[in-house]
């Protein structure tokens, strides 16, 4: 009987969930995917498309897309919502300029069909730069604390030396079966 049940147990607790990672072009999506993955930095250039990897975290499986943030590719977004538990958006902390940017295309997400029962979370990035903004400004800035239909979450970190990404992990694995 303990074997059958854990057996169960390892078919259920290795379940997949679909990630994607959104943001402007040079928030660090991709320097994220692969400090995940291999836990180091690796040298990148715009992407184009998406980038997909699997990380493990605990027994716990997510299918990551990595989704090219230029203006020019923000429109096919929606084509990776489907079936997607979690958006991990990355916010460039130094960039106040197009913040406003960042908040339309958060909000645009959040209103998707698609994704009214994905949970969000938010990296506040670049954190070991000189005069970033604090998880605590971008959050007021993009008004999360009005989010009342999403679960959300935001986390200081810098995608370069991995400071702030395990946590934002822990907060995923801690939402899985929640909803």
């Amino acid at each position: 009987m303990g074997l059958i049940f854990a057996k169960l147990w390892s078919l259920f607790g290795s379940q997949e969930h679909k990630v994607i990672i959104v943001g402007l072009d040079n928030a660090g999506k991709t320097t994220i995917l692969y400090q995940f993955l291999m836990n180091e930095v690796v040298h990148t250039s715009p992407t184009i498309g998406s980038n997909v990897e699997e990380i493990v975290v605990k027994n716990t499986h997510f299918l990551m897309w990595d989704i090219g943030g230029q203006e020019s590719l923000r429109s096919s977004w929606n084509t990776y919502y489907s079936n997607t538990e979690f958006i991990i958006l990355v916010v460039d902390s130094i960039d106040r300029e197009r913040l406003s940017i960042t908040k339309e295309e958060l909000y645009r997400m959040l209103a998707h069909e698609d994704l009214r029962k994905a949970a969000v979370l938010i990296f506040a990035n670049k954190q070991d730069m000189k005069g970033c903004m604090t998880a605590a400004e971008i959050s007021t800035y993009l008004t999360l604390s009005s989010i009342k239909d999403h679960p959300w979450h935001i986390q200081s970190c810098c995608a370069l030396t991995g400071e702030g990404l395990c946590q934002g992990l822990e907060w995923m694995t801690s939402r899985i079966g929640v909803r």
